[in-house]
């Protein structure tokens, strides 16, 4: 069981030696466009102003940016939706047909090159079971479901799962699934607990609880999980084919995000792994959300995207990143925290729903990246030349910040001035 930074680790390196904290990179990815009408930001740090769906990032606005006008050309002017999905993190030409090609994505290129410091290189993962089969544009429905790519004919496998993500950060294996992961580490804990400073031992202490928390949760979805794969083998079915609940997915979508968010939550603060992506709904989106009085599932919603409907939708999957940014914004690394050494972004694949119109992306990065990136404000580019607007050379510049310094991705070869 890994742990989180703890002050007294600094006594036993060497005293001369400044601390250099890990810097982690996410992605959170919400499906067909948001409420135009309610999406905007406007000033400097200190004095950003937020719009209504944006307001839920009102806790960290001094540490996110908002950025209007980019967008990715090789995803314009090919069709509506997986044409609009498949390269949007790799800003390459994607192919019609039998045969899939992209990409390497934006955070596996990151994964290959943190991957060796860390037992995970990145994780990857949806709250919503990928599609099959082709669009009536003839692009494969797995560009609507994946946004990583760890080779350009092949996307990264996403786990829906909670109970085996848990499994995969904690190590869980065989019969160890049915023994705490506190409790089989609950002897050296003590002992640690004995060595370190006292604000070290309420970190800990907090940090197990936090892990308690999420163990409970999970072992309720485990047996969920379990007896959905019992029931569908009984059936002689594909689990991924069953609706969910039926699938062992939680009911509860809100607990869903919530808890995957948890997880990349714990993973970076124990340095598990620097690389996340989660799809909390993905294109072409199938979900619905009664707790938001929203009738429509999510893509028929995105169709009249201007509704009070979708916009509480588009609020809602924001808040998803607004409560992971705020999560590691209380966890204390150093002077700063685990937000402060991070960078976390949420997009969407389009601006306009109804309109289908990716020329510009709605995106909001949370972070500081270990103090290479300024925050707190609204970066508008969309009066700026094609050639000045491009996603890639945003990645660009976060690859140069995460250490990775590449001439070229995707469609552009310049960074970003940010």
């Amino acid at each position: 069981m890994a742990l989180p930074w703890l002050e007294s680790f600094s006594a036993l390196a060497d005293a001369h030696t400044p601390e250099v904290f890990p810097k982690r990179f996410a992605v959170l990815f919400m499906g067909n466009g948001i409420n135009e009408n309610h999406w905007s930001a406007q000033g400097e740090a200190g004095d950003l102003k937020l719009s209504k769906t944006l307001s839920v990032l009102e806790p960290i606005r001094e540490k996110i940016n908002v950025i209007d006008g980019l967008f990715n050309k090789n995803m314009t002017g090919q069709g509506i939706h997986p044409a609009q999905t498949g390269g949007l993190l790799t800003g390459t030409h994607i192919q019609k047909g039998a045969m899939i090609h992209s990409g390497v994505s934006v955070d596996q290129k990151i994964a290959d090159w943190t991957g060796q410091e860390t037992p995970i290189p990145s994780l990857v993962l949806a709250c919503e079971q990928p599609m099959t089969g082709y669009h009536e544009t003839n692009f494969s429905l797995a560009y609507s479901s994946h946004i990583s790519w760890h080779s350009p004919d092949s996307p990264v496998p996403v786990e829906v799962y909670p109970s085996l993500a848990f499994d995969t950060l904690f190590e869980n294996r065989g019969n160890l699934r049915n023994l705490s992961i506190l409790d089989r580490v609950k002897d050296r804990a003590e002992a640690l607990t004995r060595q370190v400073s006292s604000g070290d031992r309420m970190r800990l202490d907090e940090y197990l609880y936090s892990v308690r928390e999420v163990e409970t949760r999970v072992e309720g979805m485990r047996k969920s999980f379990e007896k959905a794969h019992d029931a569908a083998k009984g059936a002689n079915r594909p689990l991924f084919t069953m609706e969910r609940p039926a699938n062992g997915m939680p009911e509860d979508f809100r607990e869903h995000t919530r808890l995957m968010c948890d997880l990349i939550a714990i993973a970076f603060q124990t340095d598990k792994t620097r690389v996340a992506s989660l799809l909390l709904a993905r294109d072409l989106s199938a979900c619905y959300y009664p707790f938001l009085d929203v009738r429509e599932g999510h893509h028929a919603a995105s169709h009249n995207n201007l509704s009070d409907g979708y916009e509480r939708i588009a609020r809602f999957h924001l808040g998803q990143f607004a409560y992971l940014a705020r999560k590691l914004d209380e966890m204390p690394e150093g002077d700063g925290t685990v937000l402060d050494h991070s960078c976390l972004m949420w997009l969407s694949n389009l601006w306009s729903g109804r309109k289908h119109d990716n020329s510009r992306l709605p995106l909001v990065l949370a972070g500081g990246l270990g103090g290479t990136l300024k925050t707190g404000r609204a970066l508008d580019f969309t009066r700026r030349p094609d050639e000045e607007r491009k996603m890639c050379s945003l990645f660009l510049a976060i690859m140069d910040r995460m250490g990775l310094k590449l001439d070229r991705f995707g469609d552009a070869d310049t960074r970003l001035e940010i």
